[in-house]
């Protein structure tokens, strides 16, 4: 992998921040100055500042069950952010993200790999939620939502919804624009009550994870995401 990556991935600074260290010479792989670009082979011998620097060998996977208020981020300045949540020893990234009045199921890794598949939009990955509005929901409003809406410019994709109770739906998307759901449904007139995210594609998030706790991804479960993305992780 790219020199920069590698520090990033190890938790010592940004990819931006990596290219800086670099640039001033504080850098070196197998004993040489690094230069922009330079790549990493496993095995080799990454400093920064004459301290070496490790990526972890094992990829992490990790379903939780996000509270609302918690927001997707990596920053660690921002308070409630999503990293400080799980307080993981690796370092791990949230892949796509859930908005910080929704709650559910988010994945987070420290696998850059597979979050670069996951997020392709042409994927096409599966999105399940449960969605209470503030209004009756009407056959009108189900068939609308299905066919797709029209929000930020663009037409929604074809979805599946499915009415569950008097102010209560089931949706599955096939694509994540900016707060999709609140904004189609505020375009038919709704307003959300409550979003909770229960699937992303084979991964449940079931009924033992309470809100707030995360668990690993189970042997079965990563080899079905494997197998849909047609992915095979790297080892460092």
């Amino acid at each position: 992998m790219r020199v920069n990556k590698f520090i990033s991935e190890a938790g010592k600074a940004s990819r931006r921040g990596a290219d800086k260290l670099v640039e001033e010479g504080r850098v070196t792989i197998n004993g040489k100055k690094a230069k922009i670009g330079s790549q990493v082979n496993p095995g080799d011998d990454v400093r920064v500042d004459g301290n070496q620097l490790y990526v972890a060998r094992n990829n992490v996977y990790i379903a939780l069950n996000k509270p609302v208020g918690i927001t997707s981020t990596t920053e660690k300045g921002v308070k409630g952010n999503i990293v400080d949540l799980v307080n993981h020893p690796f370092r791990v990234f949230h892949i796509g993200r859930l908005d910080k009045d929704s709650e559910g199921l988010i994945l987070l890794t420290n696998d850059g790999d597979i979050v670069n598949e996951i997020l392709r939009s042409e994927n096409r990955h599966e999105k399940e939620y449960i969605v209470s509005v503030d209004r009756p929901i009407t056959p009108d409003f189900l068939a609308k939502m299905a066919k797709g809406v029209k929000i930020l410019g663009q037409t929604t994709l074809p979805c599946e919804v499915t009415q569950l109770s008097k102010y209560e739906f089931n949706i599955i998307l096939t694509q994540g624009l900016n707060r999709q759901i609140r904004r189609m449904c505020e375009e038919l007139g709704y307003n959300v009550v409550r979003l909770q995210r229960i699937r992303i594609m084979n991964i449940q998030l079931g009924n033992n994870l309470p809100v707030g706790q995360w668990r690993y991804l189970s042997k079965k479960e990563k080899s079905e995401l494997f197998n849909e993305l047609d992915y095979e992780p790297r080892e460092w």
